[in-house]
């Protein structure tokens, strides 16, 4: 069994306040508005992604969108 720890009431020295990043639970809940489209692939693509989207348990329609999203915020 692990010993416990003693806490005391001793100065904890420089402390700074970090500003909260995380986004709010609004924030989250909000998607992306999406357009449907119909896009002719070829099977060499849509294997590659289905594959990778089982290994990392992901959908691979959504790692083809966040593809084309990184694609378009580097050149847009």
């Amino acid at each position: 069994m692990k010993s416990k720890i003693q806490y005391t009431d001793e100065p904890m020295g420089d402390l700074s306040v970090v500003k909260d990043f995380l986004p709010t639970p609004e924030e989250l809940a909000l998607k992306d508005e999406t357009v449907k489209i119909t896009i002719s692939l070829t099977k060499h693509s849509v294997d590659f992604f289905k594959k990778e989207a089982k290994l990392h348990n992901s959908q691979y329609q959504r790692m083809i969108r966040a593809l084309l999203d990184d694609y378009v915020a580097h050149h847009g």
